[in-house]
């Protein structure tokens, strides 16, 4: 079948990389269902799971995830089957032999790679995000027996231009913090500091961000002197809310591209240095269209060449080359998440090592 605006060619190969992918796809998921199952069972159904709610409530949702998390080594594994066997059958060597260039080869599979990678981001931006939150609540549930949403303690914001609010520890159940400090600075200059042994959110209130303060002392700092004011219950307007001192684990699996930048964004003018993971999946998602890309170019490079230990042997050097990309990859996310590293530059450092390799080997290939 020729699809239109394409060459026979161009389809032929289209047609073998798609094909190839959507079945790696399949096989790999169902091989990991079956293991998961195996693996997960006895926790679920001690956790009260039914074998319905596994196979209705949770594993329509884990695949998505997990075929998107697998979908650029798939991209990669599949490249290399079809093209090793394309090549092993002289097909390659045909197509160049008529006057096919090799950068003329590539734009099928890289048109391909782009339909992949666009629709992935997709899944990832728009689809994934609401299918892990539903399979987080699962896991958390039935599986972990662990709370999945707890309260950070000690936290410090910056509430407003020049105002830094500090909670020592926030109850949820009870919407109530303990030991706040709240400093006013002009420049570089405090003129108010206000404790409070307590505080508590008044979700009654019509107004946002309203907050009953119990045991309360102001201090105002003047060219001159010093003003101290005592209040033993005092309404005041603070810019947080309990939801700003929620802390949800993998949170960011189940947030849209336009929700982490909007997270990131507040936390940033906030000043507070929790947002590390989410930065970390913000980049990682653009950073995989990169990958869709490179991968295949390594692929195509790597196995277009007739060679005497057959598939066998590329197929070899790509999944050492693909155990070598996650190795590299979780090890830059923990630097950027526990050394402080750029998550920018952590995310992307596996892509810009895997891009030379893709360089060299393209320049190797036949032509």
């Amino acid at each position: 079948m020729r699809i239109p605006g394409f060459k026979r060619l161009d389809t032929y190969i289209m047609g073998k990389f798609l094909s190839t992918y959507f079945v790696a796809i399949l096989l790999t998921i169902s091989i990991v269902i079956v293991f998961d199952y195996g693996e997960n069972i006895e926790k679920f159904t001690q956790g009260g799971a039914t074998l319905r709610q596994i196979l209705l409530d949770y594993y329509p949702y884990y695949v998505p995830y997990f075929a998107n998390m697998l979908s650029a080594l798939l991209v990669f594994v599949s490249v290399i089957f079809f093209t090793s066997n394309m090549a092993g059958n002289s097909e390659i060597i045909a197509m160049l032999a008529a006057g096919v260039s090799f950068r003329r080869l590539l734009r099928p599979y890289l048109i391909s790679a782009a339909l992949i990678a666009s629709l992935n981001f997709w899944l990832g931006n728009q689809i994934i995000p609401r299918s892990n939150s539903i399979r987080l609540e699962f896991e958390n549930q039935y599986k972990n027996k662990k709370k999945n949403a707890t309260y950070a303690d000690n936290v410090q914001m910056q509430v407003d231009s020049g105002v830094i609010a500090y909670v020592e520890h926030f109850d949820g159940p009870t919407k109530t913090g303990y030991h706040l400090n709240l400093d006013k600075f002009v420049g570089k200059k405090m003129v108010s500091h206000m404790t409070a042994n307590s505080l508590t959110y008044d979700s009654i209130n019509s107004e946002r961000f309203h907050w009953k303060l119990y045991n309360v002392d102001i201090r105002e700092f003047h060219q001159d002197r010093e003003t101290i004011t005592h209040y033993n219950q005092l309404d005041s307007v603070i810019n947080m809310q309990p939801s700003d001192f929620l802390t949800i684990k993998d949170m960011q699996q189940a947030m849209t591209t336009g929700e982490l930048k909007e997270y990131i964004r507040l936390q940033a003018i906030r000043g507070t240095d929790n947002s590390r993971p989410f930065e970390v999946e913000y980049h990682k998602r653009f950073a995989d269209i990169a990958t869709a890309f490179i991968m295949t170019l390594i692929g195509v490079s790597l196995s277009s060449r007739k060679r005497k230990g057959g598939m066998g042997l590329s197929l070899g050097i790509g999944l050492a080359l693909s155990v070598t990309y996650i190795f590299l990859q979780g090890v830059s996310v923990g630097f950027a998440i526990n050394a402080d590293a750029p998550p920018f530059l952590a995310v992307w450092a596996p892509n810009i090592l895997y891009l030379l390799i893709s360089i060299v080997l393209y320049k190797k290939a036949p032509r």
